[in-house]
């Protein structure tokens, strides 16, 4: 499985990437992971030569410059074609790599998952969907803030691909899909809501109804279905209070020495803690919709989170996840025929 890795997005890259990359063709070695890097060759190689890094299944695809977040995120398709991560777009539509992972501007790798690797057919928009730690494990989000406004019938799809996503590569039979809203109550929010609702309630998945916010991290959901407003204040704010749980639970437990010995003892439950919230464990959030496996990890992402995010893309890549989404789409669009077009 080959994976085209943007060498030079985040703020760690190249160094990062390039051992990231390391890890995963080591750790991954059953799978025949192979890495293509993209970006300023000559930098590339100087980099893994200072590193010390194998190049086994590892190679270098050259490219000029990168694409930032002050850019035109939409210059991805012609005027930054061939940046960093343009080129790594290239080589996963050439045939070449068969997914894409990148820590680079979030508005250009969904503009290139939308627009340069192509819909899946009949998905109205790819959805970004942050995987998010819960008491009882993990939840989808979907929209994650690719889609500012959306419509009923977009929500819809989002349920039905973080299903399909949930049950292929998180082991979860029958996701438990809810809708992000005020209130519990069925006649709760606007009139997106109101719509998704009824679609969501009629659509063959097990649709637990509407979820206020505050029961998603205690495990009220495996797929929580919101438009891309909503759900990127949604994981601002949980990013938020997980920063300062963090920054609160360790002012308090090292804050004195009774407290550091109790620490002592406790010490196992707060490193599983820690990993449970830890972003680097997860890699990357996936663009569903996309034609193409599209990864896209954290913009402070280490070589352990981008080792990770080679993990995921490689998952869903050797699952053939866009197929089983592709098939699940368009039974649904059979089954309802008459139904709004794109």
């Amino acid at each position: 499985m080959r994976i085209a890795i943007d060498a030079f997005g985040g703020d760690n890259a190249p160094d990062e990437v390039i051992k990231g990359a390391a890890l995963a063709v080591k750790e991954y070695a059953d799978h025949n992971v192979e890495v293509i890097l993209t970006g300023d060759e000559k930098k590339i190689n100087e980099r893994i030569a200072a590193l010390g890094i194998s190049r086994d299944r590892i190679t270098v695809e050259n490219a000029d410059g990168v694409i930032r977040i002050e850019d035109n995120a939409m210059d991805i398709r012609k005027e930054k074609a061939n940046c960093s991560m343009g080129r790594a777009f290239g080589l996963v539509n050439e045939g070449r790599a068969d997914a894409f992972v990148s820590a680079g501007s979030t508005a250009a790798i969904v503009a290139g998952g939308t627009l340069v690797a192509g819909r899946l057919k009949g998905v109205k928009r790819p959805s970004l969907v942050p995987i998010m730690p819960s008491i009882s494990g993990q939840y989808l989000l979907l929209d994650g803030g690719a889609n500012l406004e959306c419509r009923p019938e977009m929500l819809l799809q989002f349920g039905i691909m973080g299903s399909i996503y949930t049950r292929e590569l998180m082991g979860i039979e029958k996701p438990r899909v809810g809708l992000l809203n005020i209130g519990a109550e069925e006649e709760k929010g606007r009139e997106l809501e109101h719509g998704a609702f009824e679609l969501l309630k009629k659509s063959g998945l097990n649709f637990i109804g509407n979820v206020e916010a505050r029961d998603v991290p205690l495990g009220a959901v495996d797929v929580l279905v919101t438009d891309g407003f909503t759900g990127n204040v949604y994981l601002k704010a949980v990013e938020g209070m997980g920063k300062f749980m963090k920054k609160a639970m360790k002012e308090t437990i090292f804050g004195s020495g009774m407290s550091k010995i109790g620490a002592v003892f406790a010490m196992g439950g707060i490193k599983k803690i820690s990993k449970q919230m830890d972003y680097r464990e997860v890699g990357g959030s996936p663009l569903l919709g996309s034609a193409k496996p599209v990864f896209k990890a954290h913009g402070s992402s280490d070589a352990l989170a981008f080792k990770n995010a080679i993990r995921q893309a490689n998952s869903f890549a050797e699952q053939n996840v866009n197929a089983k989404i592709a098939e699940a789409l368009a039974a649904f669009s059979a089954a309802n025929k008459g139904g709004s077009e794109q």
